[in-house]
């Protein structure tokens, strides 16, 4: 630690804990030269909000080189940033694998293998047409079918005859492909 209060003012650390209860969630650190300090409050931007491993890195503030009450501003973990992106393009993404990137061509979500689930809207709205490379399945809490079993079971069904005949009508003569 420097003597010199402009010296005491930034330094670089490493995240050791988190809490992520408080308003204002605070870090454990271990400082440059092996100091330690526990419950540095983590500024976030506003709308966002995160919860870093340990073994993050950390640029911290010690307003005045007062070391008593230190400000986390900037929290980076660079075992999982995402690289490659063209400039200009943004993303947010975890240590799983999961991300949305806004590319030059397009925003990319990418679940890492993982279910994404929209939760708590009145309808999902999409003013484009959808194409699935998987199937897509209805009602799918209670005994929904997918898109290829409704095709199937359209194409393939028939009626008793209400007329004269009394037998089987034919399959659909316009099949859903």
């Amino acid at each position: 630690m420097a003597n010199h209060p402009l010296q005491n003012m930034v330094t670089r650390a490493v995240i050791t804990a988190i809490d992520t209860v408080r308003k204002c969630q605070t870090a454990g650190l271990k400082l440059i030269a092996g100091e330690k300090k526990e419950n540095v409050e983590h500024l976030e931007p506003y709308g966002f909000t995160s919860a870093a491993q340990n073994g993050a890195e950390a640029v911290v503030l010690f307003p005045g080189g007062d070391r008593s009450h230190g400000v986390a501003v900037v929290v980076a973990d660079r075992r999982f940033r995402l690289k490659g992106l063209a400039r200009g393009e943004v993303a947010l993404y975890d240590d799983q694998g999961q991300s949305v990137t806004l590319t030059r061509a397009g925003i990319v979500v990418n679940g890492g293998g993982k279910p994404v689930i929209f939760t708590n809207a009145t309808k999902a709205r999409f003013e484009m047409p959808i194409e699935s490379t998987g199937d897509i399945r209805d009602n799918c809490d209670s005994s929904g079918k997918t898109m290829a079993e409704m095709r199937t079971t359209y194409n393939g069904h028939t009626h008793k005859e209400n007329g004269d005949g009394g037998g089987i009508t034919d399959k659909p003569g316009q099949p859903i492909s």
